[in-house]
């Protein structure tokens, strides 16, 4: 198979679905002969020269505003993927709205919908465009991938999707070149929050739990934000720069992926008290270091942690702050966690994203056929 998968939402910044689809690419070639091709196009974000070689596909690089290229395709259906790529017999989008084709197999990737559930939390291509267009285009693609049973289920009931269209493919834990041979709990490690600082990663949370617990004059570890900030991170910026947060929280911004490690390194718990996820790529890759795991119970993220970690209420703050001080202060129950974790990451492989990918790709092209 000809295969071009849009690897446009890693090209910036490799954050959930950018990394996501560069892991993706990257052990599909590793598993199957087919020709990939790696799909960018940017105005300004070019590919680094030895993309190409590190997931082993072609590149395809066009000088195409992505907002532009977006506009065309989801209003206009068109320029098909094969005047842009060549001819290829699948064409994979890295998000919930189709790819135009002329003759290609249609894939789409859906990791939530939680766009639908709260429009007016996203950004505004989004909010223009996917609440109105995807349903029609999941019910057009020739499968849909989605990165957990919690997000098919809702794919199946809110879309009216055919459940044998749609697959699951959950990322793969991450192979870490120190962390993951044994719990990580780090005496004076600092909790970890990662994240792209959105509204629906419900930080608030956090800073509320801390901000009760120091007016408690309860002991609290060191927080530390990572992660990208939205129009939304306004307000957390602003509490944590003041009184009583400023000398207990601290935000790094986004973090490079060569300098993920260093950064869960130091962490004693990793944190996500998100309102909804479609997976939780963090919650995967902390456990795959042997790091306790505190989210929250919404979305798919019981599904991720199943027993490798603690699950609560995002809007319980008390609950949160609970859960902090304790692995902080019980080393013990920090590393039993930790232990925890490692078990359950073994269950999510690359090798096992790309089979079903496969199978995907495969049923995709003998439904096109038959159209």
């Amino acid at each position: 198979m000809r295969i071009l998968v849009d690897y446009r939402p890693a090209l910036r910044a490799r954050t959930g679905v950018g990394e996501y689809m560069h892991e993706l690419i990257r052990a599909y070639t590793a598993a199957y002969d087919d020709e990939v091709t790696a799909f960018t196009s940017s105005w300004k974000d070019r590919p680094s020269p030895g993309l190409g070689a590190a997931v082993g596909a072609r590149v395809v690089d066009r000088r195409v505003p992505v907002s532009l290229l977006n506009f065309l395709w989801h209003r206009l259906a068109w320029p098909p993927a094969e005047i842009l790529a060549g001819d290829v017999d699948v064409v994979h989008a890295a998000h919930p709205l189709l790819i135009p084709a002329t003759r290609a197999a249609q894939v789409v990737t859906i990791h939530d919908l939680f766009f639908l559930a709260h429009p007016e939390q996203t950004r505004r291509e989004i909010r223009r465009d996917y609440a109105r267009l995807v349903g029609h285009h999941a019910r057009r693609a020739d499968a849909v991938i989605t990165s957990s049973a919690h997000t098919k289920d809702l794919v199946s009931e809110r879309l009216g999707v055919a459940a044998d269209r749609v697959y699951v493919c959950p990322p793969g834990a991450p192979t870490w070149r120190s962390l993951g041979r044994a719990a990580h709990a780090p005496v004076d490690g600092y909790i970890l929050f990662l994240g792209t600082l959105e509204a629906r990663k419900n930080l608030g949370v956090l800073l509320d739990a801390y901000t009760e617990s120091i007016r408690a004059a309860r002991r609290m570890p060191r927080l530390l934000i990572a992660g990208g900030a939205t129009p939304d991170a306004a307000p957390w910026l602003d509490r944590i720069s003041r009184a009583p947060l400023k000398d207990i929280v601290s935000c790094a911004g986004y973090v490079a992926d060569e300098d993920r490690e260093r950064l869960y390194a130091g962490a004693r718990a990793v944190v996500l008290p998100s309102l909804d996820e479609g997976f939780g790529l963090t919650v995967l890759e902390a456990m795959s270091a042997g790091i306790a795991v505190v989210a929250s119970n919404r979305g798919s993220l019981p599904e991720v942690i199943g027993a490798g970690g603690v699950v609560l209420d995002p809007h319980d703050a008390a609950g949160w702050a609970s859960a902090i001080e304790r692995v902080s202060s019980d080393a013990d129950w920090a590393e039993a966690l930790g232990r925890a974790g490692l078990e359950r990451a073994r269950a999510f492989t690359w090798a096992r994203t790309a089979t079903h990918v496969h199978e995907a790709y495969t049923d995709a092209v003998r439904r096109r056929g038959e159209r």
